[in-house]
């Protein structure tokens, strides 16, 4: 009879302990990006001009035109001391740069490149995309760089970034 009280108590005791270590946790749920909410990133505090917020001109032909570029906190931990992303280098996952492209000085588009290697609509490890001023998508992150790798994949490497070498 002792004994079978002795068994009721520890089985009482420990099955919900065992049941616990069984248990799985879930991930905390992240929201998918979109191109809204990456419209909202962007328009967020945290990113600082790149050289100042000098207007900056291509040296060759650009689809962007003249334009103001900003790095996120992420971005801006890639960069050396010379402000720039070494050749070879890599953005550090989370990186978000916006070029403010302007046409008759008046802001006309926001070219967007977020370094988001495991979202399913990033073409080379970014998610591309362009927005109008009021946050219309001009190009969504949906189509995955279709039409901008071509020519951010050129030499010298900087990680699809062509602003260091080009203007």
């Amino acid at each position: 009879m002792k004994i079978s009280i002795y068994l009721i108590l520890i089985v009482v005791t420990f099955l919900p302990l065992i049941s616990c270590v069984y248990h799985e946790l879930e991930a905390p749920s992240s929201s998918p990006i979109t191109d809204a909410s990456l419209f909202e990133e962007i328009n967020a505090a945290g990113f600082e001009y790149y050289q100042g917020g000098a207007i900056l001109t291509p040296a060759s032909a650009s689809p962007h035109g003249i334009f103001r570029l900003r790095f996120n906190e992420e971005a801006l931990s890639s960069l050396d001391a010379t402000g720039e992303l070494p050749v070879g280098g890599t953005f550090a996952e989370g990186s978000v740069i916006v070029k403010e492209v302007y046409q008759n000085n008046a802001l006309y588009a926001y070219a967007v490149l977020k370094k988001a290697p495991s979202d399913v609509n990033a073409g080379n490890g970014w998610l591309w995309s362009e927005f109008g001023p009021d946050g219309s998508s001009l190009f969504s992150i949906a189509a995955k760089g279709n039409g901008c790798i071509s020519c951010h994949d050129d030499l010298p490497n900087r990680d699809f970034v062509r602003t260091f070498d080009l203007h």
